[in-house]
């Protein structure tokens, strides 16, 4: 996959101002760091450049400041870096201008420098050319390590891959080389399994995702839309019920396609939705009127694990029931385990990715055993839609 892109195998960066685009954009509580998923993705491609004699210059946005705000500085996060790579990371209080220019100009080749958050200027995310250009005059070199803003065509995530070398760092590749491995061109056959609240939110991933796959194993409260689509009575349950025809239309085009689509057969219904709230599985016939679908029920997870086992590559994006709360978490738990149960036996190739889902397979503890997890949200999410990420297609080799 990545010989269509240029990586770090393809540039000598010694003495060379690397501006490197990463994700710091982390969880903080009390000014700290709390969970450096991200910053330990990043660390291997910083070492990387550092050690080959590289001036590393790090871009990067932090959370949605309407300007500067002090609260959304990088500064605190540079300094938690440091101590994850065990080497010193100078700090500029801005990305552009004299801080910018004076900090990179008393680098040493192997320093690293962590530029201030890039969405402190508006013209970062309107990717304006002479903020671009203003970018630009501090490096030689441009890295995308960032596959979660890959989505975004802003200024430091796409912009300047135009006007200077552009490569894909250590984790873009990872990511694209898995990616690869999942859709583009995976050992088949091929199982998707997609979950979360809401269809409409994934109208367009599961309309391509039919074309793709062989199995889409549908869960959480998206299922409960197709389920009263084929009119089974859902009771209280979470439902989209204007999207029903959207529903229909889903099935009748993965029929066309020759992709089965596994639906729940029962459920595990409770009448409010707090922990350990009384439940009961029942059989898609008999849910009651004033109960709630929060669960996969047992027959349901026997269905998705032998689909599971009948599958070569998995593709996971939502879980299956309310995983938040116990006991609603078990289809989840149950089904993520056993993908990895399988995985480690070299029986399947498992990517999964967004929020929900890592926190999922983080909570059954699996997310090590996956063949990848993308940390990525919204970039995951377009990329399985099979639309061009701005960020990647810079990077392709014309």
């Amino acid at each position: 996959m990545t010989k269509q892109f240029r990586t770090l195998d393809d540039v000598d960066v010694r003495g060379k101002r690397v501006l490197l685009r990463v994700d710091l954009n982390v969880p903080m509580e009390n000014g700290h760091v709390s969970d450096a998923t991200r910053l330990e993705r990043v660390a291997p491609t910083i070492t990387e450049l550092s050690d080959k004699g590289g001036k590393v210059i790090l871009l990067a946005h932090f959370g949605r400041p309407k300007g500067r705000d002090e609260k959304d500085s990088l500064k605190p996060v540079a300094a938690a870096l440091a101590g994850l790579i065990k080497r010193p990371v100078a700090f500029a209080d801005d990305c552009v201008g004299e801080p910018a220019a004076k900090a990179v100009a008393a680098m040493k080749d192997g320093d690293i420098l962590c530029l201030e958050n890039t969405r402190f200027h508006k013209a970062e995310e309107k990717n304006d050319p002479v903020f671009v250009a203003e970018l630009a005059k501090l490096g030689d070199i441009w890295v995308n390590d960032a596959f979660s803003a890959a989505h975004r065509a802003h200024a430091s995530t796409e912009g300047l891959g135009h006007v200077l070398p552009a490569y894909a760092g250590r984790t873009m590749q990872a990511e694209l080389d898995a990616l690869a491995k999942a859709l583009d061109h995976p050992t088949k056959p091929v199982i998707a399994i997609i979950g979360g609240a809401k269809v409409s939110t994934k109208i367009d991933l599961l309309e391509n995702l039919v074309t793709k796959v062989d199995a889409l194993v549908i869960g959480g409260g998206m299922a409960n839309t197709f389920l009263h689509a084929q009119g089974v009575g859902i009771g209280k349950s979470l439902a989209e019920k204007d999207l029903a025809a959207t529903a229909l239309r889903i099935i009748e085009k993965a029929k066309a396609a020759n992709c089965a689509i596994i639906l729940p057969v029962d459920a595990v219904i409770a009448n409010q939705f707090v922990a350990n709230a009384p439940s009961h599985a029942y059989g898609l016939d008999a849910i009651p009127a004033d109960g709630m679908i929060l669960d996969v029920g047992p027959q349901s997870i026997v269905r998705i694990n032998a689909a599971i086992d009948d599958a070569a590559t998995l593709v996971w994006n939502g879980p299956l029931g309310a995983f938040e709360i116990p006991p609603f978490d078990r289809g989840t738990m149950v089904a993520a385990r056993h993908a990895a149960e399988r995985t480690k036996a070299k029986k399947l190739i498992s990517v999964a990715g967004g929020g929900d889902t890592v926190a999922a397979l983080n909570q059954a503890g699996v997310a090590s055993d996956f063949s990848y997890v993308s940390t990525a949200g919204g970039a995951f999410l377009e990329w399985m839609e099979g639309k061009p990420l701005p960020g990647v297609e810079v990077l392709r080799i014309r």
